[in-house]
């Protein structure tokens, strides 16, 4: 019997232990621990997303180019939505019937009880319309964040747009953290830098009633975060010269893009036809957005890394300097003008050396280059010997930084096409082709895709006498921010420095007295080294392109030009270049040269033989 007796203060101890246990637990929960009595809230506590401020984005002078504008999403929590009188919400919020049950299905298949965007981007005035409405709808609250606004219409295909984030980006992991709703950079600098632009939420609890009436934070805000404003950027932009460009280039459909020689840094990038960047922010960006992408101009195409082109007789500096560096010729080497082979215009002087060849841009001259270049016999086969020189000076073509990415920092750049033994294998089979299936390489044609920005580029690299480093449209990163590291590289050609002054002295005659002379600015003391070009197109009007440096020491700009369907580039864009280059450099248009402006404003550039 004591044996029985002492079992029942054993399990009487353990339930008293127990007891405790369970009595000390709930105190702790009740009266220590806040995150449950937090949880047990949630029906009477909002949650807040707090969107920080986006970085804003400087040209190189300090001029602001990306600001942020406020604007209001209309959020919902459909547990808390029970039954709104349809009517009314739709006559209050301006939006069919329709559009509102869609709404209403899309915001339950998402979440009961996570709120979700509803109506977004209304306006300061929209908000303050529907302010005093909010009341008589539970479930609906206000979420203030901001958009992107511009002090300015230029510079839309490089600057980029911020948009909601999709559903499949949601899914991806290098978007964890974002959230439906979210917006983050879509194109251009905003999705390139959108790392550094975002910034990070914040997120803030209130207290409401049943009908949704703020009754002020939670716990005084114990349980708030703060945003952190996203870093600012400063790019390498002269907007001043910017907007001069796409000036010069309305009504018209190709590219500019100058690049400081001396750093790689893009002064000016305008794709034409442009946009004003304002038209894809706010509520009406959908609407916008559809009727720029069905434009027939293609103007949301960003044409300075995405649209590709044969480079025409600019590409003969390039073979010019590869065949200097493999001793196929010097720079008194000269070969006779024989139409026979090539086409060429009438009426210049004998290329008796390699200067007088560039400034008359003699195709015959080229092409003989180009022969020897590729067919050196080194092999007894011809077509073996074909494929030995184009594999050769393929490698030296790439050096020049064509036929691959450069690496700028914008989203979706082309690398373009070089030919190659792989292209003619694929065309012709192998072994079964030879330098008369390619001939028009010699002169930029054929199977040949240059950007404007490698066209760009290329003046840089003969600027710079044989290296480049890479182009780039953003300097620093954040306040105080230096420049960025990788862009500081010098990256060489496989052309030794002391050939690169021949073909530039070729390239100043083209301008002085040749048929690049509408850049010429010798009368403000600029002395301007470039080389003009006719790229075919099958299509229609040839392209018209130039390509220019200057001054010839201590270079401050290097400069492309690509004009579609406007024939020779001594007509169009020359003269464009040559105003580009002034307006940079002197910071005005002399008066001489006002009357090339009103010829490039007015654009009515005729189709000449090609050159």
């Amino acid at each position: 019997m004591k044996y029985l007796e002492d079992r029942k203060y054993v399990i009487q101890a353990i339930f008293i232990i127990v007891a405790t246990i369970y009595a000390l637990k709930l105190f702790y929960i009740q009266v220590i621990d806040n995150k449950y009595k937090l949880a047990a809230e949630n029906n009477a506590i909002q949650k807040n997303i707090q969107y920080p401020f986006r970085g804003l984005i400087y040209d190189r002078d300090g001029r602001l180019l990306v600001q942020n504008m406020p604007v209001y999403d209309l959020m919902i929590v459909p547990k808390e939505a029970k039954n709104p009188d349809t009517l009314h919400f739709c006559k209050v919020f301006n939006i069919p019937v329709d559009e509102f049950r869609e709404k209403i299905k899309a915001a339950k298949a998402y979440s009961w009880v996570k709120p979700s965007p509803f109506l977004t981007r209304l306006s300061t005035q929209e908000f303050a319309a529907i302010q005093e409405y909010l009341t008589d709808f539970p479930g609906f609250f206000i979420n203030a964040r901001t958009v992107r606004g511009y002090t300015h219409q230029s510079l839309a295909h490089a600057l980029g747009y911020i948009g909601e984030i999709s559903p499949a980006k949601l899914e991806k992991p290098e978007y964890a953290g974002y959230l439906p709703g979210d917006y983050l950079g879509i194109s251009g600098i905003e999705s390139e830098y959108e790392k550094y632009l975002m910034g990070k939420r914040g997120v803030k609890y209130k207290m409401v009633n049943v009908r949704g009436i703020d009754k002020g934070p939670f716990r005084d805000g114990e349980y708030d975060t703060l945003s952190v404003a996203g870093e600012n950027l400063v790019s390498t932009i002269d907007l001043e010269l910017q907007q001069y460009g796409e000036k010069l280039m309305k009504g018209k459909i190709g590219s500019v893009v100058a690049i400081e020689p001396a750093t790689g840094e893009i002064l000016a990038y305008v794709s034409a036809p442009g946009y004003d960047p304002s038209l894809l922010t706010g509520k009406e960006f959908g609407r916008n957005y559809t009727k720029l992408q069905r434009d027939s101009l293609k103007t949301l195409f960003n044409r300075p890394i995405m649209a590709t082109y044969p480079p025409g007789s600019i590409f003969k500096l390039v073979q010019a300097l590869i065949a200097m560096q493999d001793g196929i010729i010097t720079p008194n080497t000269g070969f006779p003008c024989n139409q026979n082979l090539i086409k060429c215009s009438h009426g210049h002087e004998a290329p008796t050396n390699l200067r007088i060849a560039i400034k008359h841009s003699c195709n015959p001259y080229f092409y003989q280059v180009f022969r020897n270049e590729i067919n050196q016999g080194k092999s007894r086969n011809i077509f073996v010997d074909s494929r030995i020189g184009l594999d050769h000076w393929r490698e030296q073509v790439l050096s020049f930084g064509f036929g691959d990415k450069l690496g700028i920092d914008l989203p979706n750049e082309k690398k373009g096409i070089i030919a190659s033994t792989k292209l003619y294998n694929k065309y012709y089979g192998e072994n079964r082709w030879k330098f008369s299936n390619f001939y028009s390489v010699s002169i930029g044609q054929g199977e040949l895709g240059t950007t404007p920005l490698q066209m760009a580029n290329l003046m840089a690299i003969m600027a710079n006498r044989g290296f480049y480093y890479t182009p780039h449209i953003i300097r620093s990163v954040g306040e105080n921010g230096k420049p960025l590291a990788k862009y500081s590289k010098k990256h060489y050609t496989s052309v030794d420095q002391k050939h690169f002054e021949p073909v530039i002295d070729g390239m100043e005659d083209v301008v002085a007295r040749g048929t690049g002379s509408f850049a010429k600015l010798a009368h403000v003391g600029i002395t301007v080294l470039g080389k003009t070009g006719t790229s075919e197109n099958p299509h229609g009007d040839d392209h018209a392109v130039f390509v220019a440096f200057a001054p010839r020491e201590n270079p401050k700009i290097a400069i492309a030009v690509y004009i579609e369907n406007a024939g020779f580039g001594a007509i169009s864009s020359a003269p464009l270049a040559g105003l580009m280059i002034e307006k940079y450099l002197t910071d005005t248009i002399s008066a001489p040269r006002k009357r090339w402006e009103e010829w490039v404003l007015a654009g009515k550039f005729k189709p000449k033989k090609k050159r």
